[in-house]
């Protein structure tokens, strides 16, 4: 899970500065809209793997890394290991909380909003339904529907422009946009990342409805205008489009920007490659590869990869595993004698079954340390074995141990 966040977290900061160095001054709303909209979901997706391709080159894999164990002479003290297990116990909870109340709000708002929608005063303009609100406030979208405030509609001092730009938001949707990066916020709420998204998004839809505008009315001075007196007001509603969003001085600047037909194509064309080498780069395989060098291993099905589609997994978890070594471990009495110090490091491999197998002491600090760890490994219950495409394989194992005197 911390290896797709990580590669989804790096994708979605590539495609956003791409974004930002890129794509943004340029008048290409539409293609900008489906590029930001496209690296929300490739950004989530393509970690998965769901298809991938083949390396170009392919290197002898080291095994699999446990974190160590410390032991002193009577008792054993269990490394960080615990403690993060702990904190990653602690934080599966309050990620569940937060994205439960998230979505309790989120789902409060569609709620407040589908009351809204089968109010009985409505109005159609231009084969839009507008809904007419008590509520002081600017006039906004949702769904298929444009709210505006009943007093100021019926004193006439709603300008047709803003009318032009609420429809032009139901027109092309930008509410499912909006629901779309909304439920991405829920999910991976700790990615502050989806901020930048969610705004770079619903800027471009102002780019995009403020376009549909000028072309409808031929006069962008008046309109622009017409958006600074709204400026000041800072009236907006979650979930919905609204007029006064980011009214900046770029937002302004594109109005009149000038296209540039060949820059956009380059644009274009080099984005397309930008996605193509990144799909490439985290897709290819990076499952385990057969055999091993460094264990003398000749075995053929032997995977050596922590990057394995699911690792084994000890009754309980790592913890209780090392817990369990900790009980069994019996210090020599010759190494206690002597007050040893030292690392021990422990191979071995997990079997289809789960067993252990070719236990074996890479480096012993001597005074019977090696033979007592291999006595306890032996004494191992059966892991939940590993898998790669569905079917159980074998995997090695490498195990520290960290040989600590009493003081």
């Amino acid at each position: 899970m911390i290896l797709y966040l990580l590669k989804s977290g790096i994708l979605l900061l590539v495609f956003y500065a791409v974004y930002k160095l890129w794509l943004e001054n340029e008048k290409m709303f539409r293609f900008n809209r489906i590029y930001l909209l496209g690296s929300l979901f490739f950004s989530f997706v393509i970690p998965l793997q769901l298809f991938s391709f083949e390396p170009l080159f392919q290197n002898d894999l080291s095994t699999v890394q446990l974190e160590g164990i410390a032991i002193r002479t009577n008792r054993v003290v269990l490394n960080n290991a615990h403690i993060m297990q702990d904190i990653f116990d602690t934080s599966i909870k309050i990620y569940v909380l937060v994205t439960i109340v998230l979505a309790f709000h989120f789902t409060l708002n569609l709620i407040l909003f589908s009351r809204k929608l089968k109010s009985k005063n409505i109005q159609f303009i231009n084969g839009k339904k507008v809904i007419l609100v008590e509520e002081s406030i600017l006039p906004h979208s949702f769904w298929n529907a444009i709210f505006i405030n009943k007093n100021e509609f019926e004193k006439g001092k709603i300008p047709s422009e803003l009318i032009a730009h609420e429809k032009a938001h139901l027109d092309q949707k930008h509410t499912l946009d909006i629901l779309f990066i909304e439920i991405f916020q829920i999910v991976f709420w700790f990615n502050p990342l989806l901020l930048f998204y969610k705004k770079a998004i619903k800027l471009n839809h102002e780019f995009l409805a403020d376009e549909v505008v000028n072309i409808q009315f031929q006069s962008v001075r008046n309109y622009q205008n017409l958006l600074l007196d709204f400026a000041s007001n800072k009236n907006t509603v979650a979930l919905a489009s609204n007029i006064n969003y980011l009214i900046t001085k770029k937002r302004l600047l594109m109005m009149t920007k000038k296209e540039s037909p060949i820059k956009i194509v380059l644009k274009v064309f080099s984005v397309g490659v930008m996605y193509a080498l990144l799909l490439f780069v985290f897709s290819t395989k990076a499952t385990a590869q057969k055999g091993s060098n460094k264990a003398d291993v000749k075995d053929k099905d032997l995977y050596t990869m922590a990057n394995i589609e699911k690792l084994p997994e000890f009754p309980g978890g790592l913890t209780e595993f090392y817990k369990f070594i900790g009980k069994k471990f019996k210090m020599p009495e010759e190494a206690q004698k002597n007050k040893l110090e030292g690392k021990a490091y422990m191979q071995f491999i997990i079997e289809k079954d789960g067993s252990l197998s070719d236990i074996k002491t890479l480096q012993d600090p001597g005074y019977g340390i090696g033979d007592e760890a291999t006595r306890v490994l032996k004494l191992s219950p059966k892991w939940t074995a590993a898998t790669q495409e569905g079917k159980p394989v074998r995997v090695m194992y490498s195990l520290p141990i960290t040989i600590q005197s009493n003081k």
